[in-house]
């Protein structure tokens, strides 16, 4: 299976699990909290990109863009059920 690496050498097994690059990520980025910054995790998140194939990082976004309508699905759920809570006598 092919790997990819954070820029501290965390390895990331490419099996197509969004979660298991995210965790590296956020991993990564606390390795060092006196770097921890935007920049940083941009830096972070160009350097996995720039290791993935197109193909790969059309999978990855495509995944990302379901967790995140999903997400925002839940998040707008939730709103509509705080306001009918809220509106019980």
């Amino acid at each position: 299976m092919r790997t990819i690496t954070t820029t501290s050498g965390v390895t990331i097994e490419l099996d197509g699990d969004l979660l298991a690059v995210l965790e590296a990520l956020f991993k990564t980025v606390w390795l060092n909290p006196d770097d921890y910054s935007y920049e940083h995790t941009v830096r972070e998140i160009q350097h996995l990109l720039g290791q993935l194939s197109e193909a790969e990082c059309r999978q990855y976004l495509s995944e990302a863009m379901f967790m995140s309508f999903t997400r925002y699905e839940n998040d707008r759920l939730d709103g509509v059920m705080k306001k009918l809570d809220t509106s019980e006598p």
